[in-house]
């Protein structure tokens, strides 16, 4: 099984579609590990984000996801990082195909909604920034048995 983290920015949040979200991943079949509101330091953002500092966009990115609240979501499943991707849409709204995350409720190419990580290395490392160990939940699905398998 494979885990990602994805987290639902603050433009999300404040627009109330957090439960909307995460009901699709659990929908797909997605496993919730742990889910977290919290605020993102600007320490936490910078080290998040570190492989884009010195890019353009890099301190509106970091302004950004530091202004509200987010909610931190790991998920764990057959393929979970290229499943939680593609319900995400491409990055920006205006591009995202109807049906994705980002096609269906977003409305601005600045603000995108959520986050995803976008490798298997990417997932550990985020995983670990957002959540501690004890955070994360292991538990019995009572559908496992009707779910894909690797």
């Amino acid at each position: 099984m494979e885990r990602t983290l994805v987290f639902v920015k603050p433009d999300g949040v404040q627009r109330r579609l957090v439960g909307k979200i995460v009901t699709r991943f659990e929908e797909r079949g997605l496993k919730l590990r742990g889910v977290k509101m919290m605020r993102v330091t600007r320490e936490l953002a910078e080290t998040h984000y570190a492989e884009h500092k010195g890019k353009p966009f890099y301190n509106g990115l970091v302004s950004f996801v530091t202004r509200g609240p987010i909610v931190a979501v790991c998920l764990e499943g057959p393929k979970a990082i290229s499943v939680a991707r593609a319900m995400m849409g491409k990055t920006f709204c205006y591009d995202a195909a109807p049906g994705t995350i980002r096609g269906d409720f977003g409305v601005s190419n600045q603000y995108n909604l959520i986050h995803g990580s976008d490798s298997p290395e990417s997932a550990a490392r985020e995983i670990e920034l957002y959540f501690k160990p004890h955070e994360l939940m292991d538990y019995d699905m009572p559908d496992q048995g009707w779910m894909a398998t690797e």
